[in-house]
C-alpha cells in the first residue's frame, strides 16, 4: 500500500522508506556502543520491532483511509521513543495513554501472548465489532489484560482520573493490582496547558504535600506542536519542573538509549517513593497531526526536514548498527517483517464486520440487571455492621420521623456500614459535616480513610471518584452545589459515563455523585447556590439521575442508586433539593407532615418507579419532582377546597431515565395534565415529560407546562419571580379544568 507522505508530498513506497532510513542511519563509529544500564542488545532489537510495527500501522491507517475503509489516522510517528515505557512498566500498572502511544502499547503487549496489538489496532481503525476493547465504537488504545484504560480524546481530560487512580492505590483499599503498582499517564505538550491538566498536577502535588502516596508517572511527549500552534521552546520545563523538583526526569525521546535511561530512573523513583513523578520526553511529530493535516500549510519545509532527521527509528537503527546487534541486512529483514505482518493483518481487517444496529451500538452503554439490582438494594444482611456503626444512638427506624437532611445522613451511614468498599468525600463533608450539615458524624463513625475532605476542585473530586471506582471502590463523592458541577461536567460526560461504552463493559466507573441543588432558598446565595439547570446531566448517555422530595424516598433511592453502581457499574447522580433539607411541615407550621419514618433495610425505591399521591383522584394530574412535590400537594389542597377538584400528584423521583409509560397511564386516567417543572423551561424535565406524553398518544389531552424562566437566579426576593409559584400552579390548574376564582 503506497502512502502519500502529507508533510512533503513525496510518494513513498515501503522499499523507499527502508532505504532512506538505512542511508541516513549513523555509522558504527558515530554512536557510542555502550548501552545504558538494564538495556540489553536483545531488548534493543525487540524495542525496534515494536517501533517498526507502530510506524507501519501509521502508514496502513492512511492507506485504509484512502480506500474509505479506515476511520482513524492520528498516528504515533515520531513518538516511538515511548516504547521504553512499554518495557519498563508492568502490565498491572494502570495506563491512561496519549493517542500517539502505538509503540508503547505494542511493547506492553509482549507481556501477554494472547494480545495481538497489530491486529487489534487495525480492527479499531476499520471500526470492527471484533476489536477487543471498544468493539468498533472508537479507535482507542485499551486492553483489559494489560490494564490500559481506554481514552477517546486525550486533551488532558484523562489526567484527573489517572491521578485519582494513583490516590486510590495509596488509600489501603483492597486492590485488583499489586500494592506497589504505579499509574502511567501520557499526554502531549499542548495538552499540558489545559486547565484540566493544571488541576490534575495540582491534585497530585497537593495530596503528596500531605505525605500521602500518589504513585503517578506523568509522561509529557513534547513534540512542540498543538496541531498547528507551536509550543514555546522550553515552556514545559520552565512551567512544570519547579513544581516537581527532584521528581523531574527528562530525555531525548528520539534517542532510545537516552529515553531508556530517563524512563528507567523515573519509573524506579515513582515506584519507590510513591510520589508524583514527571518524565519529559522531547520527541518529533512526523506525518502531520493526522491524515487530513497538510503541514506545509503552516510549517516551513526546513522545519519539517529537521524533524524528519530526528526520526526515532533512525536513532534506534543507529544503536543496533553501533552495538553490532544487526547489520544493514538485518535491519532490512526486521523492517520487512514488520511491513509484511502489518500488510497481512490489514488485508484481513478488510473483511471485518461493523456494528450493524442501534441496539448493538448501545449494548454496553447502560447495562441493567433489574432483578439483581433490586436484590442488592433490598439486601439486609449487615445487621452486625449496622449495630457497630450506630452504636449507642440506636437504630434509626426505631426513632421518630425526621426531615430530608437527617434521613440522607442515616442512609449514608447504612451504606457505609453495608459496603466496606464505599468511600464518601468532597469539600467540607468530613469534620464539618457538609455546608448543610447532611454528613455529620460519618467520619467519626467510619474513619478518615473512608470519609474525607478534598481540595476545592470539582474536576479533581470526580477524578478521585473515577480512580477509586476503577480499582473496585464504591465512591460517593459530593459536589457542593449543582452550579459547581458545570466546571467539571465533562468528567461525567466524556469520561466516567463513557467508559463502559468504549470498553464493552470491561472497565467501569461505579459511583453515586451527591449534588445539592435546585432553588427556593428564599433568595439566599444567588444563582451559584440556586441552580436549577438539569439539562447538562440529562443529556449524558447512560447517566442515571435521581431526585428525592422527602426523607424516606431519599433513603430508598440511595439504596437503589448504590445497587445500580455495584451491580451494573452505573454512574449515578443524586440531586438533593437544598430547600427541602430542613423542611418539616407541608401545609401549616408545626404539622410535621413532611417528616418521614426511616425505612429499615430490606426496602428500596425500584429503579424508575414513580410515587403517586391520591391515586383515586381523576380531575387533574400534576407531574413534578423535587420542590415541586410539596408545592403541588399544597396546590391540590387549595383546588379541592375552592373548586372541589380531585388532583392526583405524580413525583417522578427518577429524572433520567423517566418512566414515560407510568406518566401516560396516570394522564389517561385523569384526562388533564399539568407538568410542574421547577427547572428552566428550555431543555428541562418538563419538556421531556410533555414530549413523552405526546409520543405515548396523550397529545390530544389538555396539557399545560408550568416551568421556571430561562434565567439565572437573582438574589433576594426577586428569585421568586423566575421560579414557579404555588399561586401560578393553582391558576393554571383552574384554567385547565375550566374553573376560576
Amino acid at each position: 500500500m503506497g502512502v502519500q507522505h502529507r508533510s512533503t508530498g513525496v510518494q513513498e513506497t515501503p522499499a523507499a522508506r527502508l532505504e532512506a532510513l538505512l542511508s541516513a542511519a549513523p555509522s558504527g563509529t558515530a554512536t557510542p556502543a555502550t548501552l545504558p544500564p538494564g538495556l540489553t542488545g536483545e531488548d534493543l532489537v525487540e524495542l525496534f520491532e515494536s517501533q517498526l510495527l507502530s510506524r507501519e500501522l501509521d502508514y496502513a491507517a492512511r492507506a485504509l483511509r484512502r480506500r474509505d475503509i479506515g476511520y482513524y489516522t492520528i498516528g504515533s510517528a515520531g513518538h516511538e521513543g515511548n516504547v521504553v515505557l512499554g518495557r519498563l512498566t508492568r502490565p498491572t500498572d494502570p495506563a491512561f495513554l496519549h493517542y500517539r502511544s502505538g509503540a508503547l502499547v505494542l511493547e506492553r503487549g509482549r507481556h501477554d501472548p494472547a494480545v495481538d496489538g497489530v491486529r487489534d489496532t487495525l480492527l479499531g481503525m476499520v471500526a470492527s465489532r471484533d476489536e477487543p476493547i471498544a468493539g468498533g465504537r472508537h479507535k482507542v488504545w485499551g486492553s483489559r489484560p494489560l490494564w490500559i484504560v481506554p481514552q477517546t480524546s486525550t486533551i488532558a481530560s484523562h489526567l484527573p482520573k489517572a491521578v485519582g487512580t494513583a490516590i486510590a492505590i495509596g488509600r489501603g483499599l483492597a486492590l485488583p493490582i499489586p500494592r506497589d503498582s504505579l499509574v502511567v499517564c501520557s499526554f502531549g505538550d499542548a495538552s499540558a496547558n489545559h486547565s484540566t491538566a493544571a488541576g490534575a498536577f495540582n491534585l497530585a502535588l497537593w495530596t503528596a504535600y500531605q505525605r500521602l502516596p500518589v504513585p503517578v508517572l506523568f509522561v509529557c511527549e513534547d513534540n512542540g506542536l498543538g496541531i498547528s500552534v507551536p509550543t514555546p521552546r522550553g515552556w514545559i520545563e520552565h512551567r512544570l519542573r519547579p513544581q516537581f523538583g527532584d521528581a523531574w526526569f527528562a530525555a531525548d525521546g528520539c534517542d532510545i538509549a537516552d529515553a531508556w535511561r530517563a524512563a528507567s530512573e523515573a519509573v524506579a523513583f515513582c515506584r519507590r517513593t510513591r510520589r508524583p513523578t514527571f518524565l519529559h520526553l522531547s520527541v518529533v511529530r512526523l506525518l502531520g497531526h493526522a491524515g487530513s493535516d497538510v503541514e506545509s500549510a503552516y510549517r516551513d519545509p526546513a522545519a519539517i526536514a529537521a524533524e524528519a532527521a530526528r526520526d526515532p527509528l533512525l536513532g534506534t537503527a543507529g544503536w543496533l548498527l553501533a552495538t553490532g546487534r544487526r547489520d544493514t541486512e538485518g535491519l532490512r529483514a526486521l523492517w520487512n517483517e514488520a511491513r509484511d505482518r502489518v500488510a497481512a493483518e490489514a488485508e484481513a481487517a478488510l473483511g471485518a464486520t461493523p456494528l450493524a444496529s442501534r441496539a448493538e451500538v448501545m449494548a454496553p452503554l447502560a447495562p441493567l440487571h433489574a432483578d439483581a439490582v433490586a436484590r442488592e438494594a433490598t439486601r439486609a444482611d449487615f445487621a452486625t455492621e449496622r449495630v457497630r456503626a450506630w452504636g449507642d444512638t440506636g437504630l434509626p427506624e426505631d426513632g421518630p420521623p425526621r426531615h430530608l437532611a437527617v434521613q440522607v445522613n442515616r442512609a449514608l451511614t447504612d451504606l457505609l456500614a453495608q459496603h466496606p468498599e464505599a468511600l464518601l468525600f468532597g469539600e467540607d463533608v468530613a469534620r464539618k459535616g457538609g455546608v448543610y450539615n447532611v454528613t455529620p458524624n460519618l467520619q467519626a463513625r467510619f474513619g478518615a480513610r473512608r470519609v474525607f475532605d478534598t481540595l476545592l476542585d470539582e474536576t479533581s473530586i470526580l477524578g478521585v471518584a473515577q480512580g477509586a471506582a476503577l480499582l473496585g471502590a464504591l465512591p460517593i463523592p459530593e459536589i457542593q452545589y449543582l452550579a459547581y458541577l458545570h466546571n467539571a461536567v465533562d468528567q461525567l460526560r466524556g469520561e466516567a459515563a463513557s467508559l463502559q461504552f468504549f470498553s464493552c463493559g470491561q472497565f467501569r466507573n461505579p459511583m453515586v455523585v451527591r449534588i445539592a441543588g435546585l432553588g427556593y432558598q428564599k433568595g439566599f446565595g444567588g444563582h451559584f447556590h440556586n441552580d436549577n439547570g438539569l439539562a447538562a446531566l440529562r443529556e449524558i448517555p447512560g447517566l442515571v439521575v435521581a431526585c428525592p422530595s422527602r426523607g424516606d424516598d431519599a433513603v430508598g433511592l440511595l439504596r437503589t442508586c448504590a445497587a445500580l453502581a455495584r451491580v451494573d457499574g452505573r454512574v449515578v447522580v443524586f440531586v438533593e433539593p437544598i430547600a427541602l433539607y430542613m423542611t418539616r411541615d407541608l401545609h401549616a407550621p408545626g404539622d410535621g407532615l413532611w417528616e418521614t419514618a426511616y425505612p429499615a433495610p430490606g426496602s428500596a425505591v425500584p429503579f424508575g418507579a414513580v410515587r403517586v399521591y391520591d391515586e383515586a383522584a381523576t380531575d387533574l394530574l400534576v407531574v413534578t419532582y423535587g420542590n415541586g412535590v410539596p408545592m403541588a400537594l399544597r396546590a391540590a389542597r387549595t383546588l379541592g377546597q375552592r373548586h372541589g377538584l380531585a388532583t392526583r400528584v405524580l413525583d417522578l423521583r427518577w429524572l433520567a431515565p423517566i418512566d414515560h409509560d407510568a406518566v401516560a397511564i396516570h394522564a389517561r386516567a385523569c384526562g388533564r395534565v399539568l407538568v410542574l417543572d421547577e427547572g428552566r423551561r428550555s431543555g428541562g424535565i418538563g419538556e421531556a415529560v410533555v414530549t413523552g406524553l405526546v409520543e405515548s398518544g396523550c397529545g390530544g389531552l389538555p396539557i399545560r407546562l408550568v416551568a421556571g424562566a430561562d434565567s439565572y437566579q437573582p438574589l433576594g426576593p426577586a428569585a421568586g419571580l423566575v421560579l414557579p409559584s404555588e399561586a401560578e400552579v393553582v391558576v393554571t390548574a383552574g384554567e385547565l379544568c375550566g374553573v376560576s376564582d
